[in-house]
């Protein structure tokens, strides 16, 4: 089997690579220019060498056909785009263009080369917007973001593509995913990371905005063994991903701070000057399609995620686990498809 990752620079890309590496994969990444990207995240997994990478502008539709005619993949994940909800508010135009175009120029390019590709889309809980009660498959998307709008518009493409053009398509609809490898500009790796400087002896405070949203955080690689499972259903369809369990941005600083010795009430500020123009307060989901239908369900919890972040910012990435696999026994029964 050959699959190729969009996006394999990123957190879910680097995971995703790892776990299809280790399932017998030939894996293809790509990025907008893959001569000089540093797929450094590859690196820190020690996977670097076996990934062969491409170059790929995925809002160039030629581009994005070339590619697949050159390699011809049995599956494709599509996990790049714009991936801050925060950052979406100052570059709506690239963010649209970026998921919902990326998504289109893919799709299209699969039906063009008329070849059995299997599709995953990264599908995202922010297009739900506020969730007082778990969002499951059916719950109408009410998105409050540019970056939410453009993962909603995107779900509808597939979906219209699986109906239109018959496409094996699917979207799994990932509630908030966390690990080392996020980038900084993140905020709980922005939290960890600031824990760690002042736990050194580093003086200044941590900034903060609105503290007491809520959110589903789960373990990324946890989260890219149901993207792999998805593609291995006999019909394409859609899934919400998440743990079932939500918790304030409060209790991820103190449980950080925590794991530092550090008491956060001394050392975060709220500043009104942070928030987002628009925000989910809470957010809460229901992966029983999922666990009936997949056979996945998450392995970490939230205090499981907090240590594993904050034990690799002290110097322990070596160490951070993979995440556990579930019985292929279990999952050939309730799907009828096997690895």
């Amino acid at each position: 089997m050959k699959a190729l990752i969009s996006g394999v620079s990123g957190q879910d890309g680097s995971y995703l690579a790892r776990l299809l590496l280790e399932k017998g994969y030939e894996v293809i990444g790509t990025s907008r220019d893959a001569m000089v990207a540093s797929f450094g995240t590859l690196e820190r997994l020690g996977i670097r060498d076996r990934v062969e990478t491409v170059s790929m502008a995925i809002n160039d539709f030629r581009s994005v056909l070339s590619t697949l005619e050159r390699h011809a993949p049995d599956e494709i994940y599509n996990l790049a785009g714009q991936t801050s909800v925060g950052l979406s508010f100052e570059q709506p135009l690239e963010t649209m263009e970026s998921i919902a175009g990326g998504t289109l120029n893919l799709l299209e390019a699969i039906r063009c080369v008329g070849r059995p590709i299997r599709f995953y889309n990264a599908g995202s809980g922010e297009c739900f917007g506020d969730t007082q009660e778990p969002a499951n498959e059916e719950t109408p998307f009410r998105p409050r973001s540019p970056y939410a709008v453009a993962k909603a518009s995107a779900h509808w493409l597939v979906r219209n593509y699986r109906e239109a053009y018959d496409l094996f398509a699917c979207s799994g609809i990932l509630f908030n995913h966390e690990s080392p490898q996020r980038p900084g500009r993140f905020v709980t790796q922005k939290i960890v990371s600031a824990a760690f400087q002042i736990a050194a002896g580093n003086g200044e405070k941590l900034r903060l905005g609105n503290i007491r949203i809520q959110r589903d955080w789960g373990w990324a690689p946890d989260y890219v063994e149901a993207m792999w499972r998805i593609l291995r259903m006999e019909k394409p369809d859609d899934f919400v991903i998440a743990t079932g369990h939500t918790v304030s941005l409060e209790y991820f600083i103190a449980k950080v701070f925590e794991n530092f010795s550090l008491d956060w009430n001394e050392h975060v500020i709220t500043d009104p000057g942070l928030f987002r123009p628009s925000d989910i307060l809470i957010s809460r989901a229901d992966p029983a399609k999922a666990q009936n239908v997949l056979g996945w369900s998450h392995q970490a919890n939230i205090d499981d995620v907090i240590l594993r972040m904050c034990n690799a910012v002290r110097g322990n990435v070596a160490k951070i686990p993979a995440s556990p696999s579930i019985k292929h026994e279990r999952f050939q029964k309730s799907t009828g498809r096997g690895v």
